[in-house]
This record gives structure tokens, C-alpha cells and sequence, in this order.
């Protein structure tokens, strides 16, 4: 998938099944996918590549930490580009309210929720599917939207 030119953000909700979503300077969504690397050195082969497809990159928006956080900041750091590392409860905090919140399944279902009405608002592709981590790289990129200054607010036509 060909990045739109601008510099942009690039969200993943990591795992060896990684949701991503690529931001635009504007904040709104331009793509998302889920991608399943299936082994730890599949995921260190096909980082570069992930970052190089989303470029040119402004920011990297990573969800958790560990080993995988660990290979994607690395590539970033040689890349120079900057990262911001957030827990789920953090974004969750600044996105859910609170009753969403109170399990895991819950947070999951609302999240899918948000992040197609963030697909409606930037005129992305709607999917036939979401999967819950590719909705949930999806509103990471809005937090991060938000976070490094591309969104004043949460768009209206987003909150409900």
C-alpha cells in the first residue's frame, strides 16, 4: 500500500498480529490494516519495510512495550524518527468513557465503534470486516493526532 505524500503518523497496536494506521498532518485516517507477522524474526524482517511503505513518516505511535515495542523503536531510531510509546489505558482514558472501560471486551466493542466513525469522518474505505487490533491502531492514531498537536480536539462527528 502507497503512503499519500506529507508527513505523517504511523500507529501500531503491537503484537505479532499488528493493527496499523497511517495518519495524515491533517488527522484524519488515510489507511489501516492488520498485518500477521507470525514469528518475532518475521516482525524484525518486515518492520523496515512497514516503515518504509508508510512513508515519509513525522511520528510512530507505539501501543505496549516489550521485545516487539523494542524492533519497531529501533528502526525508528536509525530512521531518526520520533516515537511515543502509550499504554491502552492511557489513549482509553482520553477516548472511552469510563463505563467502556471496565473490561477489556468492553473497551474492545467500543473501540470498534469509535474507529469506524474516525473511518467515516476521514472518508477511508470502509472495511468488511475490523479487526479489534486494527480499530484499536485506529484510535491510537487519533490519540496521537492529538498528542503531537494535529488535532486540536476530537472531531465532533467522531464523539458521541
Amino acid at each position: 500500500m502507497t503512503a499519500p505524500p506529507g508527513p505523517a503518523l504511523l500507529a501500531v497496536d503491537l503484537g505479532l498480529r499488528s493493527g496499523l494506521a497511517r495518519f495524515g498532518a491533517d488527522g484524519r485516517l488515510q489507511w489501516y490494516r492488520s498485518q500477521n507477522f507470525g514469528t518475532h524474526a518475521r516482525l524484525k524482517r518486515a518492520v523496515p519495510a512497514v516503515l518504509q511503505d508508510a512513508s515519509p513518516l513525522a511520528w510512530l505511535v507505539l501501543e505496549g512495550g516489550g521485545p516487539i515495542a523494542d524492533v519497531w523503536e529501533r528502526e525508528a531510531l536509525r530512521r531518526a524518527l520520533p516515537v511515543l510509546r502509550v499504554a491502552a489505558e492511557d489513549w482509553r482514558h482520553r477516548l472511552l468513557y469510563a463505563r467502556e472501560q471496565r473490561s477489556g471486551a468492553l473497551a474492545k466493542d467500543a473501540a470498534d465503534g469509535l474507529a469506524r466513525r474516525v473511518i467515516d469522518w476521514s472518508h477511508a474505505p470502509r472495511p468488511t470486516s475490523l479487526r479489534h487490533d486494527a480499530a484499536e491502531a485506529i484510535l491510537l492514531g487519533l490519540w496521537g493526532a492529538l498528542e503531537v498537536g494535529w488535532l486540536a480536539q476530537v472531531p465532533a462527528e467522531v464523539r458521541r
